[in-house]
């Protein structure tokens, strides 16, 4: 079973070429993250599926699970580990219909109450805490948590949470103590000039928030 916890690499790479874009991503898993999601917003679906096919090949390699943003059916045909869902995509009850007991579905929660009723799907894998600080790729959040938030977040449910926007180096390891299991990230990851050693500092502020061995 996946061990949800650790590193949350979400892609952003639409204007990046492909073989830059997957150097990214190769250094990213050669640091140790734990999830990877494919977010494509502006691709066509052919655009996204190809993409996707060699992405998946790479994650295969590093037995990493990846997930999809949004589309089920774009998870459906690439056989991926699973999809993330916002508030405005496919119902949960029928994303676990298409994809079975087994596929990981997190969903987005912008507020308590949609954390208690997403808290309720059975079998859901986590909750996205969206969006924990601002961040420029979470601009249309109505809803800031800050770590107040993710805190009385924790409290309310046992589920894996991932906490998303504007978390990066300076702020991981008091987000990991305030209740995350795991960090989202995006730029931080994706523009940094050492994806490898970004993502090893970043399991290491992880490692010293839960008071555990940092990995080799």
């Amino acid at each position: 079973m996946t061990s949800l916890k650790g590193i949350y690499l979400v892609t952003s790479g639409e204007r990046l070429g492909e073989e830059t874009f997957l150097s990214i991503l190769r250094k990213a898993l050669e640091g140790g993250v734990s999830l990877v999601q494919l977010r494509e917003k502006q691709c066509s679906s052919r655009e996204f599926l190809r993409r996707g096919k060699n992405v998946k090949k790479l994650l295969d390699s590093y037995e990493v699970p990846l997930i999809i943003n949004d589309r089920v059916d774009i998870a459906l045909a690439l056989g991926a580990s699973g999809v993330h869902l916002g508030q405005s995509d496919l119902p949960y009850e029928e994303a676990r219909r298409i994809l079975g007991p087994q596929a990981i579905i997190g969903i987005s929660v912008e507020n308590t109450k949609q954390l208690e009723e997403a808290s309720k799907f059975p079998g859901i894998s986590y909750l996205g805490i969206s969006a924990v600080f601002p961040s420029a790729t979470k601009s249309d959040t109505p809803h800031i948590w800050g770590l107040s938030g993710l805190r009385e977040a924790r409290k309310s449910t046992k589920l894996p949470l991932v906490a998303i926007g504007g978390v990066g180096e300076e702020n991981a390891k008091e987000v990991f103590q305030a209740g995350a299991d795991m960090i989202a990230l995006v730029s931080a990851i994706m523009e940094s000039q050492n994806p490898k050693k970004t993502v090893q500092n970043l399991k290491s502020l992880y490692c010293q928030a839960f008071g555990k061995a940092v990995e080799a």
